[in-house]
């Protein structure tokens, strides 16, 4: 039972649980927690509850860290201060179609990074599955109309979500560079302290912009859900999942976003799914499927 709660696509599938989440509640307190203020508050739960499963490993672990430094600056600048950030900018500028629509290129632009910078190819059958995914993506966001697309127009707003999905793909393939013997907590909890000590003065300036957080039950209750699920537990899941299965395929689980947002949608506000959510989610799980099921062909010598 234990090693089926750590299976890696399962591991995959609540991230992007947690991600939908995170989504769902940083749009609904968006007027009360500007971005910046919420990654930075995100964060620094995050590092709270990782420090205590750190800092056993530190003093002999840290000869390893300190060797790697360079890919734990990198890493913690795109992981932990880039994508997020970017990320909340992007929604107080551009609509939340738009986001969820540029947000599903993430497998493909990992996909892509991944053949340039790792030579990592997909067969056939994966390809077709990525299509598939994002056919099903596209379906849920368009609401079964293609002229939807037509009638999209690109934004600031998009522009920086767009930022955001190359800084999550870099980051996805760049997890194959982390220092190697390193443990999981500890290499989380450098991360942290690195996008924290790059977002303080983003998180500042914006203090002094008079933009504050508007203290209440609803907006605290929102920046822990964000510290502790999509901040840490995500990123505790999705940093072993992609160890174990690679970039390519588990950027695919990011076409599970509009899934969970649609069942969210249902459970808290009450919006009845669709015919074509139906079809959506279809074609998002027939083509993760195809892409983590079938075996990989053994070529013979």
């Amino acid at each position: 039972m234990v090693a089926r709660l750590q299976h890696p696509y399962l591991l995959l599938a609540l991230t992007v649980l947690f991600w939908s989440g995170n989504m769902v509640l940083g749009r609904a307190i968006r007027e009360q927690v500007p971005p910046l203020s919420l990654a930075f508050w995100r964060w620094a739960i995050a590092l709270a509850l990782v420090l205590p499963l750190a800092l056993p490993h530190l003093r002999a672990q840290w000869p390893l860290l300190r060797r790697g430094w360079r890919s734990v600056l990198i890493l913690g600048l795109l992981g932990v201060a880039g994508y997020n950030t970017l990320a909340y900018v992007a929604l107080t500028y551009t609509a939340a179609t738009n986001a969820v629509l540029l947000n599903s290129f993430i497998p493909i632009a990992t996909i892509a990074l991944s053949w340039a910078f790792l030579k990592k190819h997909l067969r056939g059958v994966e390809w077709l599955g990525v299509l598939l995914s994002f056919i099903g993506v596209t379906t849920i966001i368009c609401r079964g109309d293609p002229q939807t697309l037509a009638r999209l127009s690109l934004n600031i707003g998009d522009l920086w979500m767009l930022a955001a999905v190359f800084t999550w793909a870099l980051y996805t393939i760049g997890l194959q560079w982390r220092p190697v013997g390193v443990d999981p907590m500890l290499l989380l909890a450098a991360f942290t302290v690195v996008g924290l000590l790059a977002l303080a003065p983003a998180y500042a300036w914006e203090v002094a912009q008079g933009r504050t957080i508007h203290v209440s039950a609803s907006s605290l209750a929102g920046i822990a859900y964000t510290g502790v699920f999509p901040g840490f537990l995500g990123y505790v899941f999705y940093n072993r999942a992609v160890g174990e299965v690679g970039a390519s395929k588990a950027s695919l689980f990011i076409h599970l976003m509009p899934v969970f947002g649609t069942i969210l949608a249902a459970i808290f506000l009450a919006e009845v799914p669709q015919g074509y959510h139906y079809l959506g989610i279809a074609l998002i799980f027939s083509g993760i499927y195809l892409t983590t099921a079938a075996p990989r062909q053994v070529k013979s010598s």
